[in-house]
């Protein structure tokens, strides 16, 4: 049967009141399938926009592990050393002549003159010392040579009659020389008594303790009464600390990479913290020409006028001693790699990457150092190279903002 043939056959077994039924049922299905494709047109949509949001995170991941995968580094040039290097070296202030004082003659300290911070002129009395055992002994002396002389004399006259006697042929010429002999030893006597008459006369003379040149007492060890053994040795002690303060001095250990380039006459800037602003020009006097082998040192003396007084010996100062330009090249200390293999400084070539490269240092200013060969004026450093960073590395410079005007 075809088709058409049941479609009669349907039709004409359909009741009057069933067709609004059939009607309604075709209208249900046309809603369902009108439903069902919004649906999937819905479904579609969902994951159409589902997919494309994930392929744009996706997307932003990795520009943002990309991003965070680059390493950005800063770079600088290096330069040319600067007319006006300076080296700066902590030194202490000395006087230009300082000298303990101490006497001469002992005994006991009778008075002195002049206290600690006196300003003395050479040949000013400073203390007197009395010297009862001296003052024995030159009375002593003084009575000895008197006998001396009583025996020249003696001598003299018997030389003289022993001689009239030889023209008369009464004595021998043997008892003539012995009486000579007799007269020479007693000059020589006299002569010694008037060398020790003269020796206890000089001692008696540093009873009184002179200042020996201009200065400032700056310490005094001894008060009236005190005993006073002779000399400043062992045994004896100094009765004042004597210092001249203008000039001063100053000694400075200068390191072995400086040490060629000071020489005497050169100019110096001394200062001292608790004077604030100031500046005291001073000169180098000389230098010990040799490197201590213990310290790689050379030590050096500047003289430094004093004339106000405003220094005072034993201060802590700094020395800055003016430095002669250098032709190599300057580079910043936080440019340097320190590697197992020995320095090294990372350079960006126009492709942005990394080459390390060994650096021979010179002088070290501080925040810069000097470099001797390795490098060229135009290369790029790297400055503050991490640990991690390895030759042929790709980095990146940070982008430079300008502000809108």
């Amino acid at each position: 049967m075809s088709e058409q043939h049941h479609s009669a056959l349907g039709a004409d077994s359909v009741e009057p009141g069933d067709s609004g039924e059939l009607l309604k049922r075709g209208q249900v299905v046309r809603r369902a399938k009108i439903l069902t494709a919004v649906v999937l047109v819905l479904l579609a949509i969902g994951a159409a926009r589902t997919v494309i949001s994930r392929v744009s995170n996706a997307r932003v991941l990795e520009a943002g592990t990309a991003e965070r995968a680059k390493q950005y580094v800063k770079t600088t040039l290096p330069k040319a050393a600067d007319a006006g290097q300076t080296l700066s070296l902590p030194g202490t202030l000395q006087g230009f002549v300082q000298s303990p004082i101490a006497a001469r003659a002992s005994g006991y300290l009778r008075r002195w003159y002049k206290d600690i911070g006196s300003h003395v002129e050479k040949g000013e009395l400073l203390a007197e010392i009395e010297t009862p055992e001296i003052d024995q002994q030159l009375s002593q002396a003084i009575a000895a040579r008197q006998q001396t002389a009583s025996s020249l004399e003696l001598a003299r006259t018997t030389v003289e009659r022993w001689e009239s006697l030889r023209k008369k042929d009464a004595v021998s010429q043997q008892e003539l020389e012995e009486r000579r002999s007799a007269d020479v030893q007693a000059r020589a006597n006299l002569a010694a008594a008037d060398a020790n008459v003269e020796r206890l006369r000089q001692l008696e003379g540093f009873k009184r303790v002179m200042a020996p040149f201009s200065g400032v007492i700056t310490r005094r060890n001894v008060d009236v009464g005190d005993l006073i053994d002779a000399g400043g040795g062992s045994g004896g002690r100094a009765l004042f600390q004597l210092s001249q303060t203008d000039p001063l001095r100053v000694y400075v250990n200068v390191p072995q990479s400086y040490a060629q380039l000071i020489k005497p006459g050169q100019k110096v800037v001394v200062t001292q913290a608790e004077l604030p602003g100031r500046t005291f020009e001073g000169e180098v006097a000389r230098t010990s020409a040799s490197i201590d082998t213990t310290t790689r040192t050379m030590q050096i003396e500047v003289a430094l006028p004093n004339h106000e007084g405003t220094l005072l010996p034993g201060a802590f100062v700094q020395v800055s001693l003016p430095l002669q330009a250098s032709v190599s090249l300057v580079i910043p200390t936080n440019a340097l790699l320190f590697r197992a293999e020995g320095l090294r400084v990372a350079v960006l070539d126009s492709a942005d990457r990394v080459h390390l490269r060994q650096v021979d240092l010179g002088r070290n200013y501080g925040q810069t150092v000097e470099v001797l060969g390795g490098i060229s004026a135009t290369d790029r450093l790297v400055v503050n190279p991490a640990d991690s960073l390895a030759e042929g590395d790709q980095v990146a410079l940070p982008v430079t903002r300008k502000d809108p005007q």
